[in-house]
């Protein structure tokens, strides 16, 4: 009997939900971004839900916004990802550890280390999110005036990645020998010295860490531009993709997956997870009423500055009681300022309801009970929208625990879901492939 195509679920955190109004929520947790006892708790649920991975969004500034919505935002303070996540793996055995960090201004060997070293502490469940930095406040913040245009970011991406897997391929898995008898620590054939001289970057190396218990840790990779799909076709191996219907994931899915194989990769070593919002109830309608709740939260300060961020315009001057006008395009996340405009065109929202929608979450949003969550989800995975979600929860822990104690049964029953982890790696749990060192395998050695 052949087996069932298996959901691979990642859980979003912000470290926790991206809900601008979670923190308010009725038995939420208001300093929950910072607390990391509630942390340890969250990841320890996950793992008992058998999800494949934490993955922790960042930003490099507090949110460039007005201080009247800013004063709202709970997401100001939270811990750097490559500093909480090493904790949270000493707390946890399976759960993948994905942590966010930008191309665009920190150094690529600095980079290569960190996730080199959370990849050993953790036994090889890490995963790096790649992303290029739109917001114009962090490039204050590590001394430039002004923000990288748009398509100069993902060139330098490119390359940026290029550096970062060369740099973790410096040392040949067998490189120590750590020979006591003879002195020999490692064998000096076995290194590579990169010496990377390139358009962005010039890196020399060799990295001093020895190669990632993966091979790499997992590629991860959100962007959803003609550039993003670009660079995650190349080098991504997980795709956290935009929600929405299920038609657009369609198309998504195979648009993605049809450039990586383009590109002479195997489609089924990339994974496409879209952001998925979801909401338990005992009834449809119970579900909504908590949504309706949560929503009720959002200030509309809070709302129509995350329209602003999102559409890279100041929205404070539109009519909220009209539709939304024309926008020109910025230097702003492209996929993300189109998110916005197809939103807005499909439901005909005026500037007030989408504010109110942005400032909660404007994607994907599933709800209902155990057994609606788990038809949408099955038929996105069945229908090629998908391989997977990454889930976002209204507010922890009550969203959290409900989906791991009713979603996740649902998915096992129907055999869509494991009911044990597969391997010790991030990468055994999601079926992908070790990487080769292109220095030291048996496919460099032949063309030398």
């Amino acid at each position: 009997m052949t087996q069932k195509r298996q959901l691979r679920l990642g859980a979003f955190m912000r470290p926790v939900s991206i809900h601008t109004a979670a923190w308010r929520y009725p038995g939420g947790t208001p300093d929950a971004n910072f607390n990391l006892q509630a942390l340890v708790q969250y990841a320890q649920t996950l793992e008992r839900g058998k999800f494949d991975a934490f993955f922790m969004a960042d930003h490099l500034a507090v949110l460039n916004m007005p201080m009247d919505a800013l004063k709202r935002s709970a997401t100001v303070t939270s811990f750097d990802p490559l500093t909480l996540l090493p904790a949270l793996s000493m707390v946890t055995k399976h759960l993948g550890l994905i942590a966010t960090a930008s191309t665009t201004f920190e150094p690529a060997y600095t980079i290569a280390r960190r996730f080199a070293s959370l990849d050993h502490i953790s036994g090889g469940r890490a995963g790096w999110n790649i992303v290029t930095t739109s917001n114009p406040d962090a490039a204050l913040n590590f001394g430039l005036d002004e923000q990288m245009a748009h398509d100069e970011r993902y060139a330098r991406a490119r390359e940026f990645f290029d550096v970062v897997t060369g740099l973790w391929d410096s040392w040949a898995d067998d490189a120590f020998i750590r020979d006591v008898k003879s002195g020999i620590y490692f064998d000096p054939a076995k290194l590579h010295v990169l010496d990377h001289k390139g358009k962005y970057l010039k890196v020399r190396g060799p990295l001093n860490i020895a190669r990632p218990v993966q091979g790499w840790p997992v590629i991860v990779q959100a962007g959803a531009s003609d550039a993003g799909r670009q660079l995650a076709a190349e080098t991504a191996e997980v795709v956290f993709a935009a929600g929405g219907p299920i038609e657009v994931g369609r198309a998504f899915y195979a648009d993605v997956k049809g450039r990586a194989e383009k590109a002479g990769r195997n489609p089924d070593h990339i994974k496409i997870l879209p952001g998925a919002f979801t909401i338990v109830g005992d009834s449809l309608d119970e579900a909504k009423e908590k949504r309706a709740r949560l929503d009720s939260l959002v200030n509309y300060d809070s709302g129509i500055a995350a329209l602003s961020i999102a559409l890279g315009i100041d929205a404070r001057t539109f009519d909220p009681d009209g539709p939304l006008p024309e926008i020109p395009e910025t230097n702003q996340s492209k996929s993300g300022q189109e998110r916005v405009l197809a939103l807005a065109r499909r439901e005909g929202l005026t500037v007030r309801q989408l504010a109110g929608r942005l400032g909660g979450y404007g994607g994907l949003a599933v709800m209902g009970t155990p057994k609606m969550i788990a038809d949408q989800m099955e038929e996105w995975l069945v229908t090629n929208a998908s391989d997977g979600f990454n889930v976002m929860f209204p507010y922890l822990p009550g969203g959290l625990d409900d989906f791991v104690n009713k979603v996740v049964p649902e998915l096992q029953r129907r055999g869509i879901f494991r009911t044990e982890y597969e391997g010790k790696t991030l990468r055994e749990n999601l079926g992908l492939p070790r990487p080769e060192n292109r220095f030291f395998s048996a496919t460099a050695k032949a063309a030398e």
